[in-house]
């Protein structure tokens, strides 16, 4: 059963379609991610899934029943791109007071919140003031509150922003662990190299339409263009009666597109027979970032060697 399902949500803004009839699963202990341009309608898709606002159609189903935003909030937790903590309160205080809004008594929450600034090297920070942090290290205080309660759904939007490689990867460390714990996480960014890494789903959504859903793996192949890269000792001649176009080079290697009707066993074999030795033989997989821009944009895929005539 996924831990979220949205059937036909829409919400419009005046004339404004803002999210216009998406439907989607997320499965639990997933680590899903919900991707799009500026202004595509993610945020307002979140706010719907979090309680913020009421969806003009279309419903939520939350862990197999229809959401209750007062009850099933504390169930979640929300980390949005606009942080949200208080610059004059300090940083202990805080913590605690955020943990208590999520259910925890005061005991509980100072013990998980010592666990969580120890393994985040935050322990000194604790009478310090927000607006006295850093971006990246209010980043790190953002998280922590967003998910020491432990809530079953977790929405981390850009939660990346503003770190640095070290704090970055310890961030994403922690996003398996509370998936591997049984957390699902939305996880919402422009990177795509983050969610080509990170996530096991992904949707896209442009202009508050749904243009995209699946596996990373199902949708990385489902745009490959039968393109592989095959090293060689030497370069070996090709004749007309070859299974294969060439049609680039790239890091001292040929780039060839299987013909319609052919098998890369069948370009292994040709090349076999010609004598030559291979060093290396890859199919080469569309990027996110160039399947993101190519519907977006309407552009063909990238691209990345040579032209054989260049």
């Amino acid at each position: 059963m996924p831990i979220l399902e949205i059937q036909n949500l829409k919400k419009y803004f005046a004339s404004q379609k803002a999210v216009d009839d998406i439907s989607m699963k997320v499965e639990k202990g997933s680590i899903f991610g919900l991707l799009g341009p500026n202004g595509a309608g993610k945020t307002t898709l979140i706010r719907m899934i979090t309680g913020i606002f009421y969806p003009d159609s279309g419903q939520i189903l939350f862990d197999g029943r229809k959401f209750d935003p007062v009850n099933d909030v504390i169930n979640i937790g929300y980390m949005p791109e606009e942080r949200g903590l208080y610059k004059k309160m300090k940083i202990g205080e805080q913590a605690v007071y955020l943990a208590q809004l999520k259910g925890l008594n005061r005991k509980d929450a100072m013990e998980k919140i010592k666990e969580w600034f120890i393994k985040f090297e935050m322990q000194s920070w604790w009478n310090k003031k927000v607006e006295d942090l850093s971006k990246g290290m209010s980043q790190k205080l953002q998280f922590v509150t967003t998910v020491l309660h432990e809530p079953k759904l977790i929405i981390l939007d850009e939660p990346f922003s503003g770190l640095d490689p070290v704090n970055s990867n310890l961030i994403k460390e922690e996003i398996y662990k509370l998936s591997q714990k049984g957390s699902t996480i939305i996880f919402s960014t422009h990177r795509m190299e983050q969610v080509e890494e990170i996530c096991d789903h992904i949707v896209l959504v442009n202009k508050g339409e749904k243009i995209l859903d699946g596996s990373v793996k199902d949708v990385k192949n489902n745009f490959k263009e039968n393109l592989f890269s095959i090293g060689f000792d030497q370069i070996p001649s090709t004749n007309g009666t070859a299974p294969f176009e060439m049609v680039g080079t790239r890091d001292h290697s040929f780039i060839v597109m299987i013909k319609e009707g052919n098998k890369p066993n069948d370009v292994l074999n040709y090349f076999l027979q010609q004598g030559a030795s291979i060093n290396s033989f890859n199919e080469i997989l569309p990027s996110l970032n160039d399947i993101f821009i190519k519907l977006v944009e309407g552009t063909s895929l990238s691209r990345q060697f040579e032209p054989v005539n260049s």
